[in-house]
């Protein structure tokens, strides 16, 4: 069963955030102006966060967002710390925080911002001999014996450990655990050099359009299927504000529109490459708004 990647940030920004809300944790009324955004330290989840703080300071609202660890997602917006958060992978990676029919935390049926996200284990097109998990064993040696991972306690992580590696049997494998930016960098010089490299990686994410890679085929499915991303919003947002539930669910992103805001957060900071792609794709936006 696939699982989500979790990033590994501080509960401070939650208890900050939290001691902006009111006594009760219900978060924002629909007498206030102020909405406060979730978000986990992933790619896409980053960038979903800006252009959304963007577009509702546009339309007046006072924005506070707040990057945390996916655990505290689930439970900020559950308690009403955060009135919406991104993003929830749905039905499969974060069935083990939440499902469709939550009691606890609003899933809009229409809340769908992307669909086909996926994980796995990635090589540069260059490694032209090799295509699947299974053929891992053969290229140990050119590997190094090494799988270079991201956070140790992402679920990513925890799915090429206990499953992916006993499965394919590739025990003799290390897989080295570091961070995002750690393990881009190494894929950064093995790709300058055209070494062999062997990584996981998730899509959406920039790295495809920077770098040509190709996923390793995972015969057994034991990644799982595709999910869909969702945005998520605390009980009770879509009847105090209910504009704003219905600009989200208007929204949606395709691959070319997600590559190319994907592509600007890489070489622009996060507010920047939001705004950019605001300039970029304002018809899109309003349509959005409506």
């Amino acid at each position: 069963m696939k699982k989500m990647i979790i990033a590994g940030v501080s509960l401070i920004a939650v208890s900050t955030l939290a001691a902006c809300g009111n006594d009760e944790g219900e978060g924002t009324t629909e007498n206030s102006t102020e909405i406060n955004i979730g978000y986990n330290t992933y790619a896409e989840a980053i960038a979903f966060a800006h252009v959304w703080e963007q577009l509702l300071e546009e339309k007046g609202y006072e924005v506070e967002a707040a990057a945390v660890e996916k655990a505290f997602l689930f439970e900020g917006t559950e308690n009403g710390d955060f009135d919406i958060a991104f993003n929830t992978w749905l039905p499969f990676t974060d069935q083990a925080y939440l499902t469709k029919d939550s009691e606890t935390i609003d899933v809009q049926e229409d809340g769908v911002i992307y669909e086909g996200a996926t994980l796995g284990l990635a090589v540069p097109t260059y490694m032209e001999d090799i295509h699947s998990i299974e053929d891992l064993k053969s290229y140990y040696d050119e590997l190094n014996g090494t799988i270079v991972g991201i956070d140790p306690g992402s679920a990513l992580m925890q799915i090429t450990e206990d499953e992916i590696i006993p499965h394919y049997g590739l025990e003799d494998f290390t897989l080295s655990s570091s961070s995002e930016q750690a393990m881009i960098q190494q894929l950064e010089t093995a790709y300058q050099n055209e070494e062999p490299i062997v990584v996981t990686l998730w899509n959406p994410h920039w790295s495809f359009n920077d770098y040509d890679m190709k996923y390793l085929e995972d015969p057994d499915n034991v990644y799982g299927d595709p999910d869909d991303i969702y945005y998520i919003a605390r009980n009770g947002l879509a009847e105090d504000i209910p504009e704003i539930v219905d600009w989200l669910n208007n929204s949606y992103f395709d691959d070319d529109s997600l590559s190319e805001l994907l592509a600007l957060q890489n070489e622009l900071d996060d507010v920047e490459a939001a705004k950019e792609w605001i300039e970029n794709n304002r018809e899109l936006v309003d349509n959005w708004m409506k």
